[in-house]
């Protein structure tokens, strides 16, 4: 790896970047479990707020109410259970990344699953004649 040097100037510069970035960015202020909802939700400096179901979330499927409550920040870009040993960052919480791809395939594909009692279910609706229709107001 190649080395890379700064003087102080470029430093003083580099760092000042970062701190107007920062200024200017919404940032985690708070975190708790929602016990109501079943939801974490995600408070930031700028009023917005992010809910992601807790269950949903690879690691938190089985957790007790009192284990998703112990929800913290991890830094400004992150949410930790020290309990569960789970960590997610929030931008990937964010773009809906509640766990690996492998997780993420499973919980995708669960509603797919084409199970004799599914299949009969299906049949027997069918015979019904088919899906009942809504009534709309």
């Amino acid at each position: 790896m190649a080395e890379f040097e700064l003087d102080d100037r470029q430093y003083e510069e580099a760092t000042q970047r970062g701190a107007d970035e920062r200024a200017h960015a919404p940032m985690p202020s708070s975190v708790r479990f929602d016990r109501k909802s079943g939801r974490i939700l995600v408070e930031f400096s700028n009023g917005a707020a992010l809910m992601v179901p807790a269950r949903a979330l690879e690691g938190l499927e089985q957790a007790s109410d009192e284990e998703l409550a112990e929800v913290e920040l991890l830094g400004e870009t992150g949410l930790h259970w020290e309990s569960r040993d789970v960590d997610f960052t929030i931008a990937g919480l964010m773009q809906g990344i509640f766990g690996t791809a492998k997780f993420m395939e499973a919980q995708r594909r669960g509603g797919q699953s084409r199970s004799a009692a599914k299949v009969a279910a299906s049949r027997a609706n069918g015979a019904k004649g088919g899906r009942p229709r809504k009534n709309l107001p």
